[in-house]
């Protein structure tokens, strides 16, 4: 694997790509506690600026313990495509309406009476630090690049493969 720190757009760019296909991350709240809360969480927007959106219950453990402690930790995996992406952030948890109307999915409605449910919030979280891994040629291309180093004894370089820092 090689390595590639991204700055600026090209960071909010990898957050917004890997995020995105991911779309399902663990959320760990209450860093400093072991072990830390952590709850799967689905991704609802990556934005522009490289905040990372989710809808929760303003009633949920999570959104108590951000308010305690605003740092985060997600941690997404898109396993088919070999792309991995942790972000270390700040949350933020809104509750008015413009927000919740601006960010409301009807996919939440399981979970809520609608977006006028009272318990309906939005968090924001902010990339303070960000780390990736992404394997440019794909999954098949990297399994065949292992078993070919098994098989011939050759160690892979795995150059299909990048790495690095996402820093916006």
């Amino acid at each position: 694997m090689s390595t590639q720190n991204l700055t600026h757009l090209e960071a909010i760019k990898k957050i917004q790509e890997l995020s995105t296909k991911a779309r399902i991350c663990m959320f760990c709240t209450e860093l400093e506690k072991v072990p830390i809360n952590s709850r799967p969480m689905t991704l609802k927007e990556a934005d522009d600026s490289g905040n990372l959106w989710f809808i929760s219950s303003e009633a949920s453990n999570k959104n108590f313990e951000i308010k305690e402690d605003r740092r985060v930790q997600l941690f997404f995996m898109n396993n088919d495509d070999s792309q991995y992406l942790s972000v270390y952030g700040t949350a933020s948890v809104y509750t008015d309406k413009a927000t919740i109307e601006e960010k409301w999915s009807v996919m939440a409605k399981p979970w809520f009476d609608g977006k006028d449910d009272p318990n309906v919030s939005i968090i924001r979280v902010e990339p303070k630090e960000s780390y990736y891994w992404d394997t440019k040629a794909g999954k098949l291309v990297s399994l065949l690049s292992f078993v070919t180093s098994a098989i011939t004894g050759i160690k892979t370089n795995n150059a299909d493969g990048i790495e690095g820092n996402a820093v916006i």
